[in-house]
């Protein structure tokens, strides 16, 4: 969800473009060495895991190893790139992947969460380029196709020196304190009830979705916004205020177990540009319990045709 006030990238263009995909270890996910012979169907907890590890090998192996033999194992040559500083191609990639190590060999891409559902992979980091810095929060989507990685979206935001709700911008802070995702037979249903909460509070600007869909000790890492019920009602009440004609458009939702994440393109007015924004939202009997996001402007113009979206 957005913060009070509008916020914007500081990094320079090799950093931010640096962070179009930022990663690190994901716990549990042994990352491959080849491609599956057989492509298991939808929902298959092998073919998930295998795109999460995949994404997990080729985010290290390029940003922290400066190893493109794994973009030329496990990225299709046409991938298709969202980022706004990067042109599309798997060779531009490893171009910006060897850059990168170069500049900045002490470069940490530190994975907090990783879902799979369906194609799609969503992986959220902490991109440390320098050590001792607070880096970089980042979401980044992967779209898959015939076992390896088609197309690429992400967003960016400088993690802040404080925050108005004493939670870091990564962490887990409902109980039980695990980054990974609950069991997948709740992931429809989990999937379902986000889409509409979402819908109801975000896109119609409906305060009261928050005592229907929200347990009462919601945990917020949006910096701006203070812990539950009141404090989400609080920030959203002066957002939605302040931006009277704001429209909210989803694009995808990536969902697995009790983790749910929606990725929209924020229009606070016609004519402006707006926030591409990821909201990621945990679910726990059946109420919302714990909000992270990652926002950031849609620039004027981008090195791709194919906007943030």
């Amino acid at each position: 969800m957005p913060p009070t006030k509008p916020v914007r990238r500081t990094l320079a263009a090799l950093v931010a473009s640096a962070a179009l995909l930022g990663a690190a270890a994901v716990p549990a996910v042994a990352a491959p060495h080849t491609a599956p012979s057989v492509q298991a169907g939808y929902g298959d907890s092998a073919r998930l895991g295998y795109q999460k590890a995949v994404a997990v090998e080729v985010l290290k192996g390029v940003f922290e190893r400066g190893d493109t033999k794994v973009v030329d194992r496990f990225v299709r040559p046409d991938y298709i790139q969202h980022n706004p500083l990067a042109p599309d191609g798997a060779e531009t990639l490893k171009n910006l992947g060897t850059f990168v190590h170069q500049q900045f060999p002490d470069a940490e891409y530190r994975v907090q969460r990783a879902i799979s559902e369906g194609d799609l992979v969503l992986v959220h980091s902490n991109v440390v380029m320098t050590p001792g810095t607070r880096g970089t929060a980042v979401f980044d989507i992967f779209r898959f196709q015939g076992g390896k990685i088609a197309e690429h979206w992400d967003v960016g935001q400088n993690v802040p020196d404080t925050t108005a709700n004493g939670n870091d911008m990564f962490s887990t802070a409902s109980w039980p304190r695990t980054s990974w995702p609950g069991p997948g037979f709740l992931t429809a249903y989990n999937k379902k009830l986000v889409v509409t909460a979402f819908d109801q509070l975000i896109v119609k600007k409906d305060l009261s979705a928050l005592d229907r869909y929200w347990a009462p000790g919601y945990e917020q890492h949006n910096p701006t916004i203070a812990n539950g019920l009141s404090g989400a009602k609080a920030g959203l009440g002066a957002y939605f205020k302040a931006t009277l004609q704001l429209k909210v458009e989803p694009k995808r939702v990536v969902a697995e177990g009790d983790l749910v994440a929606v990725h929209s393109h924020y229009i606070p007015a016609p004519g402006e540009r707006g926030q591409a924004i990821v909201d990621l939202f945990r679910v726990r009997g059946g109420k919302i319990v714990e909000h992270w996001d990652v926002i950031q402007d849609v620039p004027a113009t981008s090195a791709n045709d194919n906007t943030m979206f």
